[in-house]
């Protein structure tokens, strides 16, 4: 046989680090999450302990794990904010770019949610119902803007999350930043409207039954129409008060 006609194997680190690789892109394993034991591991993926060990020192140089001295090894944070981004800042700096934030909140979100209803396992939809149990708890309590915002917007980002859409979660943890600073808007000029709160609270609400229940097409026409309404609402404010609270969203 011609020597261009053959085909070498890719060593065996190699395909034990794609295998795991697949586990973090398939959101079997976390960011921050411990990775199983090599045995486990070594069980999992029916290769040897030690072509485990080589599989995880070449995640180790792509930097796609970490590793500490007794504690083993975890999934590294994957995503940085580019806190010092000259483009972030001048998309939160510019007023009208607050209603392009939901624009763009509005076709992520929405797919997210029929994404998460068709495809979310069990312990996905645990996470959903704790985040929404989270702003529950909020209700009543007198917590800062900055505190709500963070866990309205922990809310749809686990449901984002359920999508099991690698490439839409990693856009939407990317601008981080930019779409809390259009949940604190929401929150700074609704949450203290009881109508227009209540209708926050019930929209949310059906967001989560309809994720849970699996109704994608009712979950992503839900997470448009809560966009929906909360642009209407902040418009209104805006033409009424010629005011919007716009005020900075402080880590």
């Amino acid at each position: 046989m011609h020597k261009d006609n053959l085909r070498t194997s890719p060593p065996i680190a190699d395909v034990v680090a794609r295998r795991i690789e697949g586990l973090i892109v398939d959101g079997v394993l976390k960011p921050g999450q411990a990775l199983p034991s090599e045995r486990s591991l070594s069980a999992r993926l029916d290769v040897s302990r030690s072509a485990v060990r080589e599989g995880l020192k070449v995640l180790h140089a792509r930097g796609i794990i970490d590793t500490a001295h007794g504690r083993g090894s975890f999934v590294a944070v994957l995503t940085t904010q580019p806190a010092h981004s000259p483009m972030l800042h001048l998309l939160g700096s510019q007023p009208r770019t607050l209603y392009d934030l939901f624009e763009v909140r509005e076709m992520l979100e929405a797919e997210s949610a029929r994404l998460a209803a068709l495809r979310g396992t069990q312990a996905d939809f645990a996470v959903i119902a704790r985040r929404y149990e989270d702003m529950l708890a909020a209700q009543g309590c007198d917590m800062d803007a900055s505190t709500c915002a963070r866990l309205d917007h922990a809310f749809h980002l686990a449901i984002c999350e359920a999508s099991h859409n690698p490439v839409l979660v990693h856009t939407l943890s990317s601008i981080t930043d930019l779409l809390l600073s259009s949940v604190f808007a929401s929150v700074n000029n609704l949450y203290h409207r009881e109508a227009e709160k209540r209708v926050i609270d019930q929209q949310h609400a059906r967001l989560y039954q309809a994720v849970i229940n699996r109704q994608s097409e009712q979950a992503r026409k839900i997470a448009s129409a809560h966009i929906d309404t909360t642009v209407a609402t902040l418009r209104e404010i805006e033409a009424q008060e010629q005011c919007l609270v716009r005020a900075t969203l402080k880590r």
